[in-house]
């Protein structure tokens, strides 16, 4: 809970912490002002309908990945860049929910088109980067959708219980199987 003034970007994030664990359906506007410690008069301060919060909450996560990229292209070494980006996506697991939580709300346009955006400019910046370190186009992309759907199948895994190892535990796997040293 925060204290003081809320903002909409706390709605969003909070609506982002929401939808990691419980699916876009958990984007609601009583849930998430509980969350927050707020009423819902604060939530309609900022937004004009719920659809408006997913909107902004979807359009925070979607900046955040820009973000971690460009930080990440300042890493001159794309060898050292891929294993800083691993090491970021493996540590975090609500980006890894969030991003599960779309690809399976799929039937909702706006978190099918963010998804799709946001997973394709992840695969464009990895296959990138796997050129970069010196694979040909073809093998980098593929490697780069390897390791992608290892990230999202890993989150599926550990929604469902089906294991317990936490996601960074397959890093160096992860990095041996796009063909870097680890």
């Amino acid at each position: 809970m925060r204290v003081g003034r809320l903002n909409a970007e706390d709605w969003a994030r909070a609506a982002l912490e929401a939808l990691a664990e419980g699916g876009l359906a958990a984007v609601a506007v009583e849930p998430v002002a509980v969350r927050l410690g707020a009423t819902k008069g604060s939530f309609y301060w900022h937004f004009a309908n719920r659809r408006a919060l997913v909107e902004a909450a979807l359009a925070l996560w979607e900046t955040g990945t820009e973000e971690i990229i460009a930080g990440l292209l300042e890493i001159p070494d794309p060898v050292l860049r891929m294993r800083t980006l691993l090491e970021s996506a493996f540590g975090d697991p609500v980006d890894s929910k969030i991003a599960f939580q779309l690809v399976s709300a799929a039937d909702d346009p706006l978190a099918a088109e963010t998804a799709r955006r946001v997973s394709a400019r992840r695969l464009e910046f990895m296959g990138a980067t796997l050129e970069e370190a010196g694979q040909p186009p073809d093998i980098a992309r593929g490697r780069a959708v390897a390791g992608y759907s290892v990230y999202l199948g890993m989150a599926a895994l550990h929604r469902v219980g089906a294991v317990d190892e936490p996601i960074g535990a397959f890093m160096d796997l992860a990095l041996s199987e796009m063909g870097l040293a680890s």
